[in-house]
């Protein structure tokens, strides 16, 4: 079966991230407040980013590595500036040189 992680952004202006089998349906339960606690408060929400995958556990994995991000890593990801990634993943303290 398979399987979407996507970004959602909320009217507050912060992201949403999150996987399903049914993309349709899952955005429609955000949209009306039957989605996430935290995408409930923040009505209205917009896709700005998917990534399908061809089984729901690999979406799941995707969906946690991605939640971990800073805004500025995930921006770039739905900005498709791919080649940013790792210097946005650097450590204060390797760019730095301490």
């Amino acid at each position: 079966m398979n399987g979407f992680m996507y970004i959602l952004l909320c009217s507050d202006g912060t992201y949403y991230t999150g996987s399903t089998t049914n993309l349709t349906l899952r955005l429609w339960q955000h949209q009306n407040g039957e989605g996430a606690n935290y995408t409930k408060k923040r009505l209205p929400v917009e896709l700005v980013y998917l990534e399908e995958f061809s089984r729901i556990d690999e979406a799941f994995y995707r969906e946690k590595q991605v939640q971990g991000w800073s805004r500025k890593k995930k921006e770039a990801l739905i900005l498709s500036e791919g080649n940013r990634l790792p210097e946005l993943a650097m450590a204060y303290r390797d760019k730095t040189g301490g």
